[in-house]
């Protein structure tokens, strides 16, 4: 069994559960949670005993709540191209596994924890689950691959209005828009509908499932499309609305931004 800070690792007849564990700050993404996912994935690519993978958020409130902001808030001109950058290659590990990985969604996914659910092959949610791409709030954008997987997952038209709005959409609005497979009524049948069909994955042949995995992937993923994403993420924390978003979520009060 692996140890972290800030996952959970348990292995069970094949099936990984990595639980993102800071359910103090609902699970929220920083910077060392990041490293610690990014260290997982390497040994979950390696070790043979691993035949699929449920990602999920410990506790019932939020799969991930988003980046934590404190961090965000203190990116410059000079880290925060290298911030988006790092973050979508730890997204890309998920999404080029060559085991199947399915996003458990427990709660709350927002900001880079729908991010991350969408990196993942295969998305459930439990009916408490509500998701949202909340950046603009900040006076920023998605930065982790969100601009590029939403479009082609839910359709440009939803992508816009979720991205532009920040609105969160509940998890039954999700299954109508094709962001997840299946709604659960909890987490314990959410878990459990994550392993039965990882089960049934893993009965067939591991070799030709990771065929599938590459050539689906390859058939989508525009490189250029992640460059433009962080680009424009660097160009957005150029803005005095960016400082004003992030102050004024710290400071949980109501943002006033300017277009500057």
């Amino acid at each position: 069994m692996k140890v972290f800070n800030n996952l959970l690792w348990v292995l069970e007849d094949g099936i990984l559960t990595l639980s993102i564990n800071r359910e103090s700050k609902l699970n929220a993404l920083n910077i060392e949670t990041l490293a610690e996912l990014r260290s997982a994935f390497q040994s979950i690519y390696d070790d043979d005993s691993i035949g699929g993978v449920i990602l999920t958020g410990s506790g019932e409130k939020a799969f991930v709540a988003g980046a934590d902001i404190s961090e965000i808030g203190q990116l410059t001109e000079v880290n925060s191209r290298k911030f988006a950058e790092e973050g979508q290659e730890i997204f890309l590990a998920i999404e080029n596994c060559p085991k199947p990985v399915i996003a458990a969604v427990n709660g709350f996914a927002l900001g880079g924890g729908c991010e991350i659910a969408m990196a993942c092959h295969i998305r459930l949610a439990s009916e408490n689950a509500k998701f949202g791409l909340p950046e603009i709030k900040l006076g920023i954008l998605p930065g982790y691959g969100g601009t590029q997987r939403m479009p082609l997952i839910v359709g440009k038209g939803k992508a816009f209005e979720m991205m532009l709005t920040g609105d969160m959409i509940p998890a039954q609005e999700a299954l109508q828009w094709g962001l997840v497979n299946y709604v659960l009524p909890n987490k314990e049948a959410l878990i459990g509908k994550a392993k039965e069909l990882l089960k049934k994955i893993m009965k067939n042949s591991p070799s030709a499932a990771e065929l599938i995995i590459t050539a689906v992937n390859a058939g989508v993923y525009n490189e250029t499309g992640y460059q433009a994403e962080a680009n424009s993420f660097l160009k957005a924390t150029r803005t005095e609305d960016f400082r004003e978003g992030t102050s004024a979520f710290l400071e949980k009060r109501e943002p006033k931004f300017t277009g500057k």
